[in-house]
């Protein structure tokens, strides 16, 4: 069985053009993510998924894999699903999907997101989530929520803060999804054919597509914080946490 990650990426971003080229501490944002998986000793393979000609010319610049896919994709994990057909995986292979916007991730934090596939052969998807100890991202759309059951099946994400307190006074932990995805190649191959769903079209979160069509998704606690890169404000920030 193989373990290969994919990390999806596109140049067209309506909240930032050209973010994976854009240099921090002096490499393109691609690069730092790509690199930071080839440190994962669990994987198999670490490929780039583009529809951009810049980017497919930067990857190659720096000596990574990268394949050409369709500009066409609904979502990165549709452009993960196009990627593991031309890399002729296996249906129980496991595709671990990246996003390209995680400069900073820690490769540690990817055993942890497949470990619920290997133990159980019936699970089909599993994700990360983080508990959130920066107040600024409770309330922010960016950094998206997560809900979970007591065996840590998600019951819902959302940009906006969840759960809420009605009356205010409660302390309770709050956890973030990270965007990073692991599922078996049968299953991405099945979510790639799934019509979008309500909540994806309303929220723009890939994940609840398979939640709305009735699937489980794993989510895995991780110690490993990843920040993201949205807007051109945020360069900086990663910059720190890549320096420390």
């Amino acid at each position: 069985m193989k373990i290969v990650a994919i990390i999806p990426c596109r140049y067209g971003s309506k909240r930032f053009e050209g973010k994976p080229l854009m240099a921090i501490l002096g490499k393109p944002m691609i690069q730092w993510v790509y690199e930071k998986a080839k440190q994962a000793a669990i994987l198999t393979d670490v490929v780039i998924a583009t529809d951009d000609e810049r980017i497919y010319r930067c990857v190659q610049g720096f000596g990574g894999r990268v394949l050409m896919t369709a500009p066409t994709h609904r979502s990165g994990s549709d452009r993960a699903a196009e990627a593991a057909q031309a890399l002729g995986l296996k249906d129980e292979d496991i595709v671990i999907n990246i996003q390209g916007d995680q400069p900073a991730f820690d490769p540690r934090c990817l055993p942890e997101v497949v470990s619920p596939l290997l133990e159980d052969s019936h699970l089909v998807m599993s994700t990360l989530i983080y508990k959130i100890s920066d107040p600024a991202e409770i309330n922010d759309p960016n950094h998206v929520k997560c809900v979970f059951d007591k065996d840590h099946f998600a019951l819902y994400f959302s940009r906006s803060t969840i759960p809420c307190s009605r009356d205010g006074a409660v302390s309770f932990d709050i956890f973030k999804h990270l965007g990073i995805y692991a599922y078996r190649k049968h299953f991405l191959d099945c979510f790639a054919s799934l019509p979008q769903g309500r909540l994806e079209a309303i929220e723009k979160l890939e994940q609840l597509r398979a939640m709305d069509h009735g699937y489980r998704i794993k989510v895995v606690e991780t110690r490993y914080d990843s920040k993201e890169v949205d807007t051109p404000a945020d360069i900086g920030k990663l910059e720190m946490a890549l320096r420390g």
